[in-house]
């Protein structure tokens, strides 16, 4: 008998779901991660399992959205951040 995972019970998380990010949005993310802006959606542990927060984290300095969205909705507001700074920031971009 060998040593595997048969009997481990599955761990159980959350997920926001799947979002199909275009190339454009690779470009803002790579552009920014660079330059020390992440952005993450995080799990709202105090509302319901479909709820979450937009972490900001510039510069090693976290910031939260305040608001609370839904799955999908906080996976494409993450972009919208991307771009934001990615628009806000890149002087080579205009």
């Amino acid at each position: 008998m060998g040593i595997g995972w048969k009997n481990a019970k599955k761990a159980v998380g959350r997920t926001p779901g799947f979002y199909s990010c275009t190339k454009q949005d690779m470009k803002h993310v790579g552009w920014c991660v660079e330059k020390n802006i992440k952005i993450a959606v995080v799990p709202n542990w105090d509302g319901r399992n479909n709820e979450w927060k937009i972490e900001l984290n510039i510069n090693k300095k976290i910031h939260t959205d305040p608001k609370v969205y839904k799955d999908k909705e906080a996976l494409a507001k993450m972009y919208e951040y991307y771009k934001y700074y990615y628009d806000k920031y890149n002087k080579t971009n205009k």
